[in-house]
């Protein structure tokens, strides 16, 4: 009986890999604070206060799609509910951040504003521990956490796949928002949580704490895709990539999906609520608009464009998609819609793989030109090397043979 030999596992980054890393650290946590705070204004080299704003934003969005990469790319589940995640997540730090503004609201009560405007005499049961950072940096990962385990759970128990799963992530995302839009509920209604003055008692509007926010989420998308890195190339990554591909015959190998797909599903809503809390205090705002269909989807969007189960694919087209959208909402904010509709039938139909695949391909076909061209010569010089040129013709080799049967003859 043959052993069965697993196969061995790689480094966690290539040597290339390892230097685009540091170099993307370098450029967070150093280059960029100094262009923005030292550099003159009037210079070209100078990172402005919106440039550092909408960087930093985009990393938000490039942790939600790193995320959606997990679930989707490696595991083969699509979500279109991962906007409900990232908006808990920015819920929890809005709590906290309502708290912070203390008696300087409008108001001047220790209550939220919009808590004093609907006549609310205390804070509810749900506002219990939002005056505490460390238990608010809990809740963020505790609440999306909690509501991706208990609704993951129960679909995949009852083996809900493929598009039924999506259309019921997209119906859990909608009626949380329908809920959230509700001013009884304490999430401040159809407007939100804005106006954040602090956070730990530093004011927000600083550029200082504008950097330092910048930095922070550099800093934790950077780790997160390290340790995707690393979980996919675990033996639970791989049972993963299994599931994907054919989860009827994992089953009949003796493993149970359901732990493996609860798991990555969990971690996956995690690393969104991270995102969300990360984006409110860069942004100013929260609202339910945040769980709509469209944030769901535009997220998945992210991932194919930029090439699904690639880890750095989904973070490439999160900057390249929001870029664009940064963009054309200015100079063309009546075409943005149609641009990305556009751009994800395109993917879909001429690039399945995305834009990192699409440049694998590229380099593939490039190398593989490179070691044919070497392989080619030798096949011309072989032919040269069996018949050199002061060699006999061919007749002449040829003439005993002819003199051997005219002799016969005779």
């Amino acid at each position: 009986m043959s052993k069965v030999v697993l196969p061995t596992k790689g480094p966690l980054l290539s040597g290339k890999g390892w230097t685009a890393f540091f170099v993307a650290l370098i450029v967070v946590c150093a280059v960029a604070p100094v262009l923005n705070m030292w550099v003159p204004a009037d210079s070209p080299l100078h990172m402005s206060d919106y440039a550092v704003a909408l960087v930093g934003k985009i990393m938000c969005y490039a942790i939600c799609a790193l995320a959606m990469d997990l679930i989707w790319g490696y595991t083969g589940i699509l979500s279109l509910g991962h906007g409900l995640f990232f908006a808990l997540g920015g819920y929890m730090m809005g709590m906290y951040l309502m708290r912070q503004i203390g008696r300087d609201g409008n108001y001047k009560s220790d209550l939220p504003d919009f808590m004093v405007f609907l006549d609310w005499k205390e804070l509810p049961w749900h506002w219990t521990f939002s005056g505490s950072f460390g238990m608010t940096l809990l809740l963020i990962v505790a609440v999306p956490g909690l509501i991706a385990f208990v609704f993951g759970f129960f679909a995949f128990r009852s083996r809900i796949k493929g598009v039924y799963f999506s259309i019921i992530t997209q119906a859990m995302t909608f009626a949380a928002m329908l809920l959230f839009f509700r001013n009884e509920t304490g999430f401040g209604g159809n407007n939100g949580f804005t106006d954040f003055k602090r956070i730990l008692n530093i004011p927000i509007a600083t550029q200082e704490m504008r950097m330092t926010l910048f930095a922070l989420t550099g800093l934790t998308l950077l780790g997160f895709f390290l340790f995707a890195k690393w979980l996919i190339g675990s033996k639970f990554g791989r049972v993963l990539q299994a599931i994907r591909d054919a989860e009827t015959r994992v089953m009949f190998s003796g493993y149970n999906p359901l732990p493996y797909k609860l798991t990555i599903w969990v971690i996956s809503a995690v690393m969104c609520g991270v995102a969300g809390a990360l984006y409110v205090p860069q942004v100013g705002i929260i609202n339910p608009g945040e769980m709509s269909a469209a944030n769901s989807i535009e997220i998945a969007v992210w991932a194919a464009v930029g090439g699904r189960a690639t880890l750095i694919g989904p973070i490439i087209g999160a900057f390249i998609v929001n870029g664009a959208k940064s963009w054309l909402t200015v100079a063309y904010p009546e075409y943005w819609l149609y641009f990305l509709g556009a751009l994800f039938i395109a993917v879909t139909l001429f690039l399945p793989n995305g834009i990192v695949g699409l440049v694998r391909k590229w380099l593939s076909r490039e190398k593989t030109e490179k070691t044919a061209a070497p392989a080619a010569k030798e096949a011309r010089r072989e032919p040269a090397a069996a018949h050199p040129a002061h060699a006999e013709p061919e007749a002449t080799v040829q003439a005993p043979l002819v003199a051997d049967v005219k002799g016969a003859r005779a």
